[in-house]
């Protein structure tokens, strides 16, 4: 799966058990890039990407440095790596986030992303709170 360019306007972290959580994005997931006459257009779907068992969360977004206007974040890529621990092994995932620059970091044992509306034609990369229905 891609998240390049996908817009994040919500950030939820919810309470689990044993001291880990669950870390929900709302996102504009893009699902297709259609070049046609007219220029580029994005299929998109709203949809929520939620990381479960999340431990060891880290987030880093700097609008501060460029002066960046206050406005949902959008992901680079997210890459997934193993390292070992002293009792097990972690599988530790990076969101690396285009604009402003920044990332989050955790470890987690997997994702489950499902949409929450219907797919858009966009020219744009985002979808607007009417086309997101009012989500965010």
């Amino acid at each position: 799966m891609s998240w390049h360019d996908n817009y994040v306007h919500a950030l939820r972290i919810s309470k689990g058990e044993y001291g880990a959580g669950e870390l929900e994005l709302d996102i504009d997931h893009i699902t297709e890039w259609c070049n046609s006459q007219e220029g580029f257009q994005f299929r998109i779907v709203p949809a929520t990407l939620a990381f479960r068992e999340v431990t060891s969360l880290r987030i880093s977004l700097d609008y501060a440095t460029p002066t960046a206007a206050l406005g949902p974040f959008s992901i680079a890529s997210i890459e997934r790596e193993k390292q070992p621990r002293e009792r097990y092994v972690a599988q530790v995932w990076r969101i690396l986030i285009n604009w402003p620059n920044g990332k989050i970091e955790f470890e987690s044992t997997g994702f489950v992303q499902r949409g929450v509306g219907e797919s858009v034609l966009s020219k744009e990369q985002w979808l607007t709170p009417a086309q997101r229905g009012n989500r965010a």
